[in-house]
């Protein structure tokens, strides 16, 4: 099955969820998510999440200057952020539970 729609679907609850014990700056958050087995995640999806989060009010921006190149913006969850995180964690467990059952009913192998 090609993961690149599900992803899609989750990249937002990934991104948050990978901010929620620590801040990062984007190459630190797609190498985060790749390394948590989202392989496929592309750049531009991440910075494009990243973005569209922080306008949505749902994350904090602050720059930490870099000795081996330009300047670091970091990202972090605010209370809204973290709201969001727990909202979308409980739809996603919810989906994936239906998913298992439906799954597990029809005798499909995991």
């Amino acid at each position: 099955m090609d993961t690149t729609q599900l992803l899609k679907g989750v990249l937002d609850l990934a991104v948050l969820a990978v901010l929620k014990d620590e801040d990062g700056y984007g190459y630190d958050i797609l190498r985060r998510l790749r390394t948590a087995g989202l392989d496929e995640v592309g750049d531009a999806s991440v910075y494009g999440t990243l973005r569209r989060l922080f306008q949505a009010g749902l994350l904090n921006t602050y720059v930490v200057p870099s000795e081996e190149g330009p300047h670091r913006k970091y990202y972090g969850l605010n209370a809204a952020g973290r709201d969001q995180l727990n909202r979308a964690g409980k739809t996603w467990r919810n989906f994936a539970s239906t998913m298992d059952a439906l799954l597990d009913e029809r005798g499909v192998a995991a």
